[in-house]
Order: structure tokens, then sequence, then C-alpha cells
């Protein structure tokens, strides 16, 4: 069985947690490798509406094992929220959930440190959680990060959060803002240690016992390709790889394990928060846009902006992450429209670019070059069946697929798991779609409030 990683191929929010819990069954691990619980992975299952941050989408199946890891920056209360969200849901997760003990923890200070960052850029602000994701890693490659190990012994964790304490309140008490406690973090952390410990192990070395037992893998990345700290669109990215390089580095786990990366990409294209967005659309057309396709973020409900799918920034995102396979989803937002464009390159100062750029500064000032068509007319919601999809629609997915060279092996037509054209002679050569067409309810689902 192959090692498969999910991958965004925009700036978040594709559906990648539709799609990683409809392929979980065909895998025994799902492995989260970096982000925080700014990320919302979003799953419908029998009309109910499941928010998953910190856990992987895997775990709303029995018997799979979940793993978070070093990549990650893990906020202990928000974890533990997810895990009791989870339980009343009737989903066992004790068994079924490992932490790595080299995932740097996200602590209260780190959120006021965010919002003093952000209000400190004006109109220039990233356009953030302000959930302490961004000064974590800060605080991880300053080298003075707290790691979720560190919570085993008291004697370096109270060291390491007396001199964090520190050096935080002295940025604090100049911009006016309330001071912390060593003493009440410490208090706190010594709860999350007796709550969480029990999940913490060395998950490079877990992978590699599974991996030799013949266990497949199924990697799970948040937020996308542009908003990688290093590849997106800078400064306007995460504080993370989401790109997939970030399996490696996020997981202890070599390159030879990926043996397949899947793209995940909306038939449009959204945006949360500051930033360039070349094929954004204004007016009554994005509005539209934003309300068939329910474009308001899963973690903090801000509305998305939204724009044409743009298969210059898409190549690139294959270019970089390996992709050959395509998910497309939520194309029937787009059945009324009379008239769909696709942005097909950029010109920059009266020239075409070769290149995908990712210098703001550039991407500002770009002009999108388009293909436009005829819409299908005709929705495809829920459709199931490839055989009903409408040719000019299949004529838009051939088109996508030729621009970002990268083929299409699934189509999202809706929210709940079924609700998905499958295209077998594509996908059965890289996963055992018996495996995934039968696809077991969640225990107790119906019944949770």
């Amino acid at each position: 069985m192959s090692n498969i990683a999910v991958v965004g191929m925009q700036w978040g929010d594709e559906g990648k947690g539709k799609v990683t819990d409809l392929l979980t069954p065909a895998f025994d691990i799902v492995a989260r490798y970096q982000g925080g619980n700014n990320a919302g992975h979003t799953v419908f299952v029998k009309g109910k509406k499941i928010v998953l941050h910190l856990i992987p989408s895997g775990i709303l199946h029995e018997n799979k094992l979940c793993i978070i890891g070093n990549g990650v920056v893990v906020n202990p209360r928000a974890f533990l929220e997810e895990v009791e969200q989870l339980e009343r849901l009737g989903i066992k997760v004790d068994n079924n959930i490992v932490i790595s003990k080299n995932a740097q923890l996200i602590l209260p200070y780190h959120s006021s440190i965010e919002e003093i960052t952000e209000k400190i850029r004006g109109d220039k602000k990233i356009g953030t959680t302000c959930k302490g994701i961004g000064p974590s890693y800060v605080d991880k490659t300053a080298r003075q990060g707290i790691k979720t190990g560190d919570l085993l012994n008291e004697d370096v964790l109270r060291s390491k959060v007396e001199q964090n304490v520190k050096l935080k309140n002295i940025i604090l008490a100049h911009f006016q803002s309330p001071l912390f406690e060593a003493e009440e973090i410490i208090k706190e952390c010594l709860y999350y240690r007796d709550r969480i410990g029990k999940y913490l192990q060395d998950v490079s070395c877990l992978l590699e016992k599974k991996i030799g037992e013949g266990k497949s893998i199924l990697f799970e990345g948040a937020q996308g390709t542009l908003l990688d700290i290093d590849h997106g669109t800078y400064p306007y990215v995460t504080s993370s790889n989401s790109t997939s390089g970030g399996v490696c580095t996020g997981l202890g786990v070599s390159p030879d394990k990926i043996d397949h990366v899947i793209g995940i990409a909306k038939a449009y294209t959204t945006r949360v928060g500051s930033g360039p967005f070349p094929t954004e659309i204004s007016g009554s057309a994005g509005k539209h846009l934003q309300k068939k396709g329910d474009e308001f973020g899963a973690t903090t409900g801000r509305p998305r902006r939204c724009g044409w799918i743009d298969t210059f920034a898409l190549k690139y995102a294959a270019r970089i992450n390996g992709i050959k396979k395509v998910v497309l989803t939520k194309p029937d937002v787009l059945d009324e429209l009379e008239e769909i464009k696709i942005g097909i390159g950029y010109s920059y100062k009266d020239s075409s670019l070769d290149c995908f750029p990712t210098e703001s500064w550039v991407l500002e000032d770009v002009k999108p070059e388009y293909k436009t068509i005829k819409g299908w007319k005709k929705s495809i919601h829920r459709i199931k069946d490839g055989r009903s999809l409408p040719e000019s629609f299949l004529d838009y997915v051939k088109i996508i697929e030729d621009l970002i060279q990268a083929e299409v092996v699934m189509i999202s037509t809706g929210a709940e798991r079924e609700d998905t054209v499958f295209f077998k002679d594509k996908m059965n050569e890289f996963i055992d779609l018996n495996k995934i067409t039968d696809r077991p309810d969640i225990p107790g689902i119906n019944n949770a409030s």
C-alpha cells in the first residue's frame, strides 16, 4: 500500500478535511505534519458539521492511528477541547492519538504577542487568527521554545517558562499590555502534563516501526501551498511548511517514504486575510461565490475573498509539491454562471511571466490573463456518477488538466462524504478504492447534540 500526502494547492480552505476523511479507510495511519489550531478542517457526515483544528481528520474512523507531528505547534487547551468534542460524539480517542514529544507548545503569552504584532503592522497586517501560532514558531526558531516533551521534566519546564515569561513581559510592558506570572503558566503546564502526557511519543521512531510492519500512512497538511513560509506569497503566509517537503521535516520521515502527493484545488480560488490575489473578483460575482460556496472560515468565521481559478498558481503548486494527481472541489458553486473565467497566466510591466512570482510586491501589480468559457448551466451538486457530469463541465476539467499538467482523479460535488465522483481508472493505480467506497458512519453521531 502506498503512503500518500494530501496537500492544498491554493491559499488553504480547498477541502482537505473532506478528502482526508474520505481516503482514511484505505490507510492505517493519518499523520498531521504542520500548522496549529488556526487551521480548521471541516467534515460533514449525515448532515452533521464537524470542525477539527489539531487532531487529524482520520479520527472520525475507528481503529485508525492519528499522529500530530513535531512540525505542528500544539495549544494544549485547544487539543483537550477537541478531545472533549469528539468524546461527546461517541468517538473514542485515547488509544488512537499520538503527539510528538518534539512538537512546540503554544502558551498564553503567544497570543498576546501576536495581537501586538498585528496591531503594529497597521494596514500591512497579515490577517492572522492571533491564536499564537506564529510567535510559537518564532520561539522554536529562536531556540527558546517549549516542547510538549518538556512537560515531563518539571525542572526543565520551570526554567524555560521563567525565561520566556521574563522576555515576553518586557515586550508586553512596553506596549502597556497585561503581564504574565511564570508560576501561573507553570501551574497550567503541569495540569496539561497530567492530561496529555499519555499521548506523547517519539513520532519519527514510531512511524519507522509502523512502516516496517507494512502499515500505510496518509500524510495530512494544513493551509495551502501559497501560504508556505518559504514558497508562498511572503509575508502573507503561515509560519510553517505546508508543502509536501513539510512531511519530512514535520514528522521525521525520509522523502522515499512518500509514494504519491495528491493536490487539492477548488474550482475557483479563495483567500482569507490580507495579501495579493490576482484573480480576485469584486462586486456581485464575488459575493455570489462567497454566499453559494459558504466561504466563511471554519475557525474564525471570517468571510473569504473569492476569485476565478488560477491555473498559473496551480501549475506552480504542482511543481513545488510533485503533484500529478488532483482532487477538484466545489465545482457546483459555479453551476449558475453564464461565463466562467480561467486564469492562465500573468503579465507584469507589459511582459508575460514564465513562472509564478512569490514576491508580494510583484503579485500586487500583475495583470491576470484569462481564458473565458461558457458555463455548463446545469446542477452538478451531489452528483456521484461521472457519467452524469455535463460535457461542458468535463471540458472545463480538461482545460485545467492541460494547463497545470496534472490529472483530476476525483471531484467533490458536495459537502457530504458520498458527494464524490471517483475516476476509478485514474485512482486504482495508487489507492484501493474498494476500501473507501463503503464509508462507515460515525458511532453515535445521529444522536449527538
